[in-house]
C-alpha cells in the first residue's frame, strides 16, 4: 500500500513539472488522468482563446466580464467531461464504476463534472479573485465546473460547490470554492502532493466506497474541507506529543522536580515555537534547508542519526534562542551571530556563559561558517517566545531549554523525532483505549505535508 501511495504521488510530481513546458490543454489532461480521472468527451477549441470560448457556451450573454476578469484570460481549453461510465480507478485500468445517471441525486446537482483550463496573464492573483472566476464560468453550465488555472509557474485548482435550490428545482446554488492555490511546479510543496494524492479516484474510493455522483462530490468536499483538515493534523500533532513526552530528557535541573511533568510543559513549549517558526518559514523568511532532511545530512551536521539529539540541538535551539532572539548582522556590528567564545584556559568559563543569542554546538556542523549562512538572513523577532529560559539568577543554576554545550547537558530530544516515516505506536493508555491502532511520523515530516496560510481567510472561499 505504502508503495502503490508512493508511486501515485511520484506520478502527480512528474506531471506537475510537465507544466512547465508543452501546451496546458495536454499537461492538464496527463494531470487528471494520473488522478484517475478520464474521458473521451471534450471539445478542443481552435483557437482556444477566451473569445472562441464564450462564442461556444455563453449565447445569452450571461458572463460578467469585469468581475470574471475576462481581460486577464489568455487562453481556455475544455480538459473533459466526465459522466458515471468515464470514471475510472486511479488510471490502473483494474475497475471502473457505473453510477446509476438515474438514481436520485439528493437534491444536488451532481450528474458530471466539467473540468476546464484557463491560462491566465502573469501576475498577482487573490484568492477572492479566482473564487469569483469560478463562479462566473460556473453560472454558464449545469453542471459544477473544475478549473485549473495557470500563472506563471504555477497553478490552482478550484473545485465549487453546488446543489439545487430548495424550493425552485429549475434553480440551482453556487456556495462554497475551494482552492489548491499555488501548486509550483517546480520546488513543489509537499503538502500539495499529498492534497492532489488525496483527490485521487483511488484513495477517494477506498475511503468512501461512493456508487453515484452525490457520493462522490460529498468526498471531494470532506477531503476538502478545512475543518477536517484542523481536525487532521491536530490529531497527528496530539500522537506526537504523546509519543515524545515518552522519549525525550530537559534537564532535572529546574523547579519542576516531576520528570513526566517537566517534559510535557517543555513539550508544548517546543511545539509552541515550531508552529511559529513554521509560519515565519512558509512566509519564505526562514531556509527550506534548515528542515531538509537530506540537505541537513550531506552538507550541514556531522551526525543525524536517529538516536543523536543533534537536531533539535544544533539547528533548532541555534534558530530559537541565537536567531530569531537576537538581532541581525549590520555593517557598524557585524559580529551579533556568531558562536561563542572559546575558554581561554582549561577549566575557565568563556565570556559567553549563560549568554544564550550566542550560538552553540559548533562541533555538530561540518562548516560552522557555512551554517552561520543558513542563519544569517533570519529576521530577528523582539519577543518573549524564544527568549532561553536557563538562567544563573538563582543558585544552582536553572536549567530548563538545556541550551548548554557542557558534556553533562540531560537534554535528549533524538533526532528520529523529526524525521522519521510512519509508524504504529501503543498510546492507548494515553487516550484510554484498549487494542486501537495509533499511528506517529517524523514532526518535521507531518508539518511538511500541511500547508499554512494566514491571508485572505474569509468564510466562503478557502485555501487548502
Amino acid at each position: 500500500m505504502i508503495s502503490a501511495k508512493q508511486d501515485i504521488k511520484s506520478a502527480i510530481a512528474e506531471s506537475l513539472k510537465a507544466f512547465g513546458k508543452g501546451s496546458l490543454r495536454t499537461n492538464a489532461t496527463q494531470l487528471f488522468n494520473t488522478l484517475g480521472y478520464a474521458s473521451e468527451k471534450t471539445i478542443e477549441l481552435s483557437p482556444n482563446t477566451p473569445e472562441n470560448f464564450i462564442n461556444e457556451v455563453d449565447q445569452h450573454n450571461l458572463l460578467r466580464k469585469e468581475k470574471a476578469l475576462f481581460s486577464k484570460w489568455k487562453s481556455v481549453d475544455f480538459i473533459f467531461q466526465i459522466t458515471g461510465e468515464e470514471i475510472k480507478s486511479g488510471g490502473s485500468g483494474q475497475f471502473s464504476l457505473q453510477f446509476d445517471s438515474h438514481q436520485k441525486i439528493d437534491n444536488r446537482i451532481i450528474e458530471s463534472y466539467l473540468f476546464l483550463a484557463i491560462k491566465l496573464r502573469k501576475g498577482h492573483y487573490t484568492r477572492t479573485g479566482l473564487s469569483t472566476i469560478t463562479r462566473e464560468v460556473n453560472k454558464l453550465f449545469p453542471m459544477p465546473v473544475l478549473i485549473l488555472f495557470l500563472n506563471g509557474d504555477t497553478l490552482t485548482l478550484s473545485v465549487i460547490n453546488r446543489r439545487l435550490h430548495k424550493r425552485d428545482l429549475s434553480k440551482d446554488v453556487l456556495e462554497k470554492v475551494t482552492l489548491i492555490k499555488d501548486i509550483r511546479f517546480t520546488q513543489q510543496h509537499r503538502a500539495h502532493i499529498e492534497i492532489l494524492f488525496d483527490l485521487s479516484f483511488a484513495n477517494l474510493y477506498n475511503r468512501y466506497h461512493f456508487s453515484n455522483f452525490t457520493a462522490l462530490h460529498d468526498a471531494w468536499q470532506k477531503t476538502l474541507d478545512s475543518n477536517e483538515l484542523n481536525k487532521r493534523f491536530y490529531k497527528e500533532l496530539a500522537n506526537w506529543y504523546f509519543w515524545a513526552v515518552k522519549t525525550v530528557t530537559f534537564p532535572s535541573q529546574n523547579e519542576i522536580k516531576n520528570e513526566e511533568i517537566r517534559n510535557a510543559t517543555n513539550v508544548i513549549r517546543l511545539i509552541t515555537r515550531l508552529i511559529f517558526v513554521w509560519f515565519v518559514k512558509e512566509k519564505g523568511l526562514i531556509p527550506e534547508a534548515l528542515f531538509n532532511e537530506i540537505k541537513l545530512r550531506e552538507d550541514v551536521l556531522k551526525d543525524l542519526s536517529p538516536g543523536k539529539t543533534t537536531f533539535y540541538k544544533a539547528i533548532l535551539q541555534n534558530l530559537f534562542f541565537a536567531t530569531l532572539n537576537q538581532e541581525m548582522n549590520t555593517p557598524k556590528k557585524p559580529d551579533n551571530r556568531k558562536f561563542r567564545g572559546k575558554r581561554k584556559k582549561a577549566g575557565s568559563r568563556d565570556q559567553h556563559y549563560l549568554i544564550h543569542n550566542v550560538y552553540r554546538y559548533e562541533n555538530h556542523f561540518k562548516n560552522p561558517d557555512q551554517a552561520l549562512k543558513l542563519f544569517a538572513d533570519i529576521p530577528f523577532l523582539n519577543g518573549g517566545l524564544f527568549e532561553c529560559l536557563d538562567s544563573y539568577d538563582t543558585e544552582p543554576v536553572t536549567r530548563i531549554d538545556g541550551f548548554s554545550d557542557r558534556k553533562d547537558n540531560e537534554l535528549h530530544i533524538p533526532n528520529y523525532l523529526f524525521f522519521s516515516d510512519e509508524k504504529a505506536v501503543d498510546l492507548n493508555e494515553d487516550y484510554g483505549t484498549r487494542h486501537k491502532a495509533y499511528k506517529v511520523r517524523g514532526l518535521i515530516d507531518l508539518l511538511q505535508s500541511y500547508k499554512f496560510t494566514i491571508t485572505e481567510n474569509t468564510p466562503i472561499e478557502e485555501e487548502i
